[in-house]
């Protein structure tokens, strides 16, 4: 009774096992419509992907050294202007008096010095004839030395009016500079971007950003340039000089030709970002129809190195495994063997966004399944196929 029962249940399995295998070699089963390209030599340019911004190589933020009235402005917003021209003049009526104060202060010095010439003169005339009357013995020593030192006393007045003088001309100076300082030029030629303070309010000496330190900027347009960061993933394979395309979010269609003109040395956390990124500005050398405005967000492709004209197929064609005992992926792609699909492993290269280079594994002109995504998702290996060809 025993030995019938496992004769039975051996019967079932072999029947559950044998019925698809017997399906699918008498009865057929049902194709799958999939897309299948040739492997075929295309031409790949290997890059990387990083966003950023458009900003200017030569932009200057003018402040104030001294503080007052903004008594003149020559520039509105948009102006074009050249290196030195006048762009702002602060209230100046103070620093005029002052300078009044110091010039004057400067005459009553000279003044006083032509007076204490005048009494070292007269004093060495004295000491001159004390001197011939002592040596004849026809006044004492104790006359004599107060003809001395009053003679010493009055040069030493005399150093001392000198040194006043050179103290009120470093004043003087003092004044000159911070008059000088009150006319605001333009370092370079460029154009005010914005301006940040109105005729009639006070213009601050500070770095720090509070009302009134931050007078205007101006900036050399045809100076903009592009700054992305790149991960420190992918820092290694950009070098100065590298083509680029740049894409401002406001010009989705129109890419922009540049060239990577600067790597940074450091790495930094950018805000929004967890890892380590890299500043790398690339010059703008084409910027075709865009009207380039600095602060527009960007995103810019970097080709890593020359094109290839290799073996490539459809990145969407390949799939891989993670192989954990070699600790590596393994990539495959299913090949058309005459209406059936054949999975095979191959070796990968270089990639852009649409192919990868394929190193061996299959042959230039074999078929390659390619689509629908659906269908190569499920796909297993000995799966009948209805193949439609593509380019």
């Amino acid at each position: 009774m025993r030995a019938s029962k496992i004769v039975f249940i051996l019967l079932i399995v072999g029947l559950v096992v044998a019925l698809p295998i017997a399906n699918r070699n008498f009865f057929g089963t049902a194709a799958k419509e999939v897309d299948a390209a040739p492997v075929a030599t295309r031409v790949i340019s290997p890059s990387i992907l990083a966003s950023g911004f458009l900003a200017h190589e030569q932009e200057v933020l003018l402040s104030s050294e001294v503080i007052g009235r903004v008594a003149e402005l020559f520039v509105e917003e948009g102006d074009a202007v050249r290196a030195n021209d006048l762009v702002l003049r602060v209230d100046d009526r103070n620093l005029l008096a002052s300078l009044e104060q110091s010039q004057a202060a400067v005459r009553l010095n000279e003044i006083d010095i032509e007076r204490q010439q005048v009494r070292v003169e007269n004093l060495q005339l004295q000491w001159d004839r004390a001197n011939s009357l002592h040596n004849r013995g026809m006044i004492g020593d104790e006359e004599f030395q107060t003809v001395s030192n009053q003679l010493a006393l009055a040069r030493i007045d005399l150093k001392s009016a000198q040194e006043r003088l050179l103290q009120s001309h470093a004043q003087l100076d003092q004044v000159n500079d911070q008059l000088s300082k009150t006319k605001i030029v333009s370092p370079i030629d460029g154009v005010v971007t914005s301006l940040d303070i109105k005729v009639g309010e006070t213009a601050i000496a500070s770095a720090t950003n509070i009302p009134g330190s931050s007078l205007m900027t101006i900036a050399n347009p045809d100076s903009i340039y592009t700054e992305v960061l790149v991960d420190e993933a992918d820092v290694a394979t950009i070098q100065v000089g590298q083509r680029a395309h740049i894409v401002a979010i406001a010009y989705p269609d129109q890419a922009m030709v540049g060239t990577v003109q600067f790597i940074a040395n450091t790495a930094k956390v950018a805000t929004g970002r967890q890892g380590l990124s890299f500043t790398v500005k690339i010059a703008i050398t084409d910027p075709g129809d865009v009207v380039l405005r600095p602060g527009m967000s960007c995103r810019a492709e970097i080709f890593t190195r020359q094109d290839l004209d290799v073996p490539a197929v459809p990145i969407r064609a390949i799939s891989f495994e993670e192989n954990r005992s070699a600790r590596r992926n393994e990539y495959f792609v299913f090949v058309n063997d005459n209406g059936i699909a054949r999975k095979t492993q191959v070796e990968v290269g270089v990639s852009d966004d649409e192919y990868q280079e394929i190193i061996s594994g299959v042959t230039a002109g074999t078929q390659i399944l390619v689509g629908p995504d659906s269908v190569l998702r499920h796909l297993l290996d000995g799966d009948q196929i209805d193949v439609t060809l593509t380019q």
